[in-house]
């Protein structure tokens, strides 16, 4: 359900073909403060277990999430969303390769702006191959893949990643499909808000999409829309 990422009350019951996801949009479009609400809406939902947010510290102070009216952040939903900051893909690597050491896992780790980690030119001079960055996004998601789903043999754990896109469709979907169970884009409406859709509705179906706003520094939920439009698949 796309209102998982809006402040909208509530977290829709987990399923394990929706354990890895990522929601991909243009620049500006206020992704970072859609999947902090996620993070919240996770934690809300999962009694006390603790939700991890990964994220480059520099970007996260430069533009920090909006959160929506009424949210206290002070609140014990709040405080069990733990930061952790990194600066490169090598960040990610450790955190996933130790784990299986975390008991319980947390009910959700999410990932802002994971293809802005891996630098062009750094991948290609260690894979020395001008696809270097594909090659090293894969390993990664490989990693993450293999860690959330041992993780899911004991309880429930998901996989948000955030990623930048100019168009219609994520600019690495060939790659991302492989690695992620669900995938959500964002576009704007041409009045100032934003519409959340599904990728690989079936064609035949009517097109929902998550309507929200950014408005005076907080995250608006304007509601669900539907329209006949085709997926892109």
């Amino acid at each position: 359900m796309m209102e998982k990422f809006l402040p909208v009350g509530g977290f829709d019951v987990f399923s394990d073909s929706d354990s890895i996801l990522l929601l991909s949009g243009p620049s500006s479009s206020g992704k970072t403060s859609l999947v902090f609400q996620f993070a919240i809406n996770s934690a809300a939902a999962n009694g006390e277990r603790n939700v991890v947010f990964i994220c480059n510290r520099r970007k996260l102070e430069a533009k920090p999430p909006y959160l929506p009216q009424g949210i206290d952040p002070s609140s014990d939903v709040i405080r069990r969303i733990h930061m952790k900051y990194i600066d490169d893909e090598e960040g990610i690597k450790k955190y996933f390769a130790a784990f299986h050491m975390h008991d319980p896992a947390p009910a959700s780790v999410v990932i802002d702006d994971f293809g802005d980690f891996f630098d062009q030119g750094n991948c290609q001079e260690r894979y020395n191959n001008t696809r270097g960055r594909d090659l090293a996004m894969v390993g990664i998601l490989a990693l993450c893949r293999n860690a959330i789903l041992y993780a899911n043999e004991k309880g429930p754990c998901q996989l948000l990643l955030s990623d930048t896109h100019n168009g219609d469709c994520p600019r690495l979907l060939y790659l991302y499909k492989r690695w992620v169970s669900s995938i959500y884009t964002i576009k704007g409406d041409g009045f100032g808000s934003y519409l959340i859709r599904s990728l690989g509705v079936a064609k035949s179906a009517r097109t929902k999409h998550a309507k929200y706003s950014i408005a005076l520094q907080c995250l608006v939920y304007e509601g669900i829309t539907e329209d006949e439009e085709q997926s892109d698949e």
